[in-house]
């Protein structure tokens, strides 16, 4: 990403929306940016598993968890796995784990928090659905933007 979410926001106005929910930075990559592909799961990450497991091809999965804290939808093993498959990142609308490591893969992401214990993994779950959190809604298809700043969308 080589322009910053204020001057997207400067730049596009009212079309481009802004996430109002506070994410923390987690991966090595503090901006990142891509197509929209989404997941919606609650305490269970199998489905986030199973999706970053395929070639990602630049997108920046967004995982509606509810905003829950109580158990990690992604750790190490999964965040690695998006890496090595070519995403660029996660906005995670939940709480991750293993942060120590995520610090270090060339990934971008974005959580609500930590919480060290393991989620369900059942596979529960919607893949490629518009999800919404902190305002807006998120559509497979639209790019995101995030950054020190806050996280972006601009629709497809």
């Amino acid at each position: 990403m080589t322009v910053s979410t204020a001057d997207l926001v400067d730049e596009h106005g009212d079309r481009l929306l802004v996430c109002d929910t506070q994410f923390r930075q987690f991966g090595a990559h503090r901006e990142f940016s891509g197509r929209v592909r989404t997941v919606s799961c609650y305490q269970d990450n199998g489905a986030v598993r199973e999706l970053l497991r395929t070639p990602g091809d630049g997108c920046v999965l967004v995982v509606d968890g509810g905003g829950s804290v109580h158990t990690a939808l992604t750790g190490d093993l999964i965040a690695r796995s998006a890496a090595d498959n070519g995403w660029a990142g996660l906005v995670v609308h939940g709480a991750v784990r293993d942060s120590a490591v995520l610090a270090t893969l060339p990934l971008g992401i974005k959580a609500l928090g930590t919480n060290p214990r393991k989620s369900a993994k059942t596979g529960a779950g919607a893949v490629d659905v518009p999800v919404g959190f902190g305002g807006i809604t998120f559509t497979p298809g639209d790019t995101v933007y995030a950054d020190d700043d806050g996280v972006v969308v601009l629709p497809g």
